[in-house]
C-alpha cells in the first residue's frame, strides 16, 4: 500500500459574495480531486485544537498525526530543524520576516504592509540577514538565512514568555499596537526597530524601491519556542515516508520525525513554484520504495495572504493539473492499491488575509475500495459537512493510515 497527503496550504476559505455566495474551492475546476471525491469519502476536520493559535505549525502536526496539545513547542524551532540549526537545550529559536513597512513618522506608527516583502528572492534575503547578524550578532544572539523571507533568530539562554504577533496576522495595521510584550522582551523590539534604519538605505532595498518591488525594510521576529521533540513517525504507523515541501516549517516537522526530506530545484513556497517538479519528485520517492508522500504546496495561502482572489483559485487549479494527475497517474500505473488524503492544514480566507481555526474539508479515497460514484461529493467546505467530522485533527491521519 502506497500513502499521500496532498496539503493546499490555506485552501479552505469562506462563502465570497462576488463569486456568488461560494467558495475558491467550489469555484475552482479541481476536477481530480473532486473525482476522488465521487469515488472515496469527505468530511471535515478541525487541525487547530481549542486554545491553540491558528497556525501552520500546529496545522501541520495534527495533519501528519501529532496532537499539537503533546508535541507543539513553537514554530520556530522546526524550521530551524529543516535550515540544519544545531539547537542546544537552553537555546530559543524565533522566526525572522523580512517584511515591507509603509508609512511616516516614527517606527510606532508605520504600518505593515507585506510580511513577504514582495516575496523577495533568497539570494537578496541571505545578503540582508547576513548584513542584521553583523550587526546585532553576540555571544548569545545568531541570525541565520532561510527561503525567501523566512529566517531565524536563535537566542541562547533565551526566554519563551513573550507576546509576539505574526506579521501576516496585522497587515494593514499600526506596528505600535502589536510590537513585542514581556518581561525582557525590549531587546527584540530594539533590533526590529534599528533594523528598519539600517535596512531602508541598504542598496538592495533602494534597488528594489527603484523597480517598483517591496523593500524588506525591516525584520519581524515572531514564533518563539524550545527544541522540538516527536516520536517517531515509523513507530508510529509503520510507513517510511517523505516530506516535499519549500517551507522549512514543514520539513522540520517531517525531519523532527524521521521522515526524509527533498528539495526541489525551483521550489519557492508561491503561485511561482516549480509545481510539476514537486510532482515528478514525488513520484522519484515512490519509485526508490517510499510507502508514504507528504506533499505540500504553500501558493493558496500566500494568495490569501494577499488577498489575491484570482490567485488563489488558479493555484488550486495547477495543484490539481500539475501535481495530482501526473501522481496519480503513477500510483495507478503500478497496479499497487494506495491511499490518498487531500485537505488544507488550516483556512486562510480571503477576507481576513490570515488564518483561521474553523474546520478544514478534507477527502480520504482508497484505490482498492472506490465508493459508488456520487456526484454530490466534492473537495470543499459545503460538500464536507455531509461527511464524516473529526474534532481532533491527528485521528484523521490515525484513521487514514490504519
Amino acid at each position: 500500500m502506497k500513502y499521500l497527503i496532498l496539503v493546499p496550504d490555506g485552501a479552505g476559505d469562506e462563502k465570497i459574495a462576488m463569486l456568488g455566495n461560494i467558495t475558491p474551492l467550489q469555484e475552482a475546476k479541481v476536477n481530480y480531486m473532486n473525482q476522488l471525491a465521487q469515488k472515496g469519502m469527505v468530511g471535515m476536520v478541525r487541525t487547530i485544537p481549542k486554545g491553540i493559535a491558528p497556525g501552520s505549525d500546529a496545522a501541520n502536526l495534527s495533519v501528519m498525526g501529532y496532537d499539537p496539545l503533546t508535541y507543539h513547542t513553537g514554530r520556530s524551532p522546526l524550521e530551524a530543524v529543516s535550515m540544519g540549526i544545531k539547537m542546544s537545550d537552553t537555546d530559543v529559536a524565533f522566526r525572522t520576516n523580512l517584511v515591507t513597512l509603509q508609512g511616516e513618522g516614527n517606527y510606532e506608527d508605520l504600518i505593515v504592509a507585506d510580511h513577504s516583502a514582495g516575496e523577495i528572492i533568497s539570494e537578496e534575503a541571505k545578503v540582508l540577514i547576513d548584513f542584521i547578524d553583523k550587526r546585532f550578532c553576540t555571544e548569545f544572539i545568531h541570525f541565520h538565512p532561510g527561503v525567501s523571507y523566512r529566517h531565524a533568530l536563535i537566542v541562547n539562554n533565551g526566554s519563551t514568555d513573550y507576546d509576539l504577533t505574526p506579521p501576516h496576522d496585522i497587515l494593514t495595521k499600526r506596528v505600535g499596537d502589536f510590537l513585542p510584550k514581556g518581561d525582557g522582551s525590549e531587546f527584540i523590539t530594539r533590533m526590529m526597530k534599528e533594523s528598519y534604519e539600517l535596512l531602508s538605505s541598504h542598496p538592495i532595498n533602494q534597488e528594489r524601491v527603484k523597480k517598483g518591488l517591496n523593500p524588506a525594510n525591516s525584520i519581524w521576529i515572531w514564533g518563539q519556542g524550545r527544541k522540538p521533540n516527536l516520536s517517531s513517525f515509523y513507530d508510529k504507523y509503520g510507513i517510511n515516508g517523505t516530506v516535499i515541501s519549500a517551507v522549512d516549517l514543514i520539513k522540520g516537522i517531517g525531519l523532527c520525525a524521521g521522515l526524509d526530506s527533498v528539495d526541489v530545484e525551483g521550489a519557492t513556497g508561491t503561485i511561482h513554484t516549480n509545481f510539476k517538479g514537486k510532482a515528478a519528485a514525488a513520484i522519484d520517492e515512490y519509485k526508490k520504495g517510499k510507502d508514504f508522500v507528504y506533499l505540500h504546496l504553500e501558493a493558496p495561502d500566500e494568495c490569501s495572504h494577499q488577498g489575491d482572489l484570482a490567485g488563489k483559485i488558479k493555484s488550486l487549479e495547477i495543484i490539481d493539473e500539475q501535481v495530482l494527475r501526473p501522481t496519480l497517474e503513477y500510483l495507478y500505473s503500478t497496479g499497487e492499491a494506495f491511499k490518498v488524503l487531500i485537505l488544507p492544514d488550516h483556512r486562510t480566507p480571503i477576507a481576513i488575509r490570515t488564518h483561521s481555526a474553523a474546520p478544514v474539508p478534507y477527502v480520504l479515497y482508497r484505490s482498492d475500495q472506490e465508493t459508488e460514484i456520487d456526484e454530490s461529493r466534492a473537495f470543499n467546505e459545503t460538500s464536507g459537512e455531509s461527511g464524516k467530522f473529526f474534532e481532533n485533527g491527528f485521528e484523521l491521519a490515525d484513521f487514514f493510515f490504519r
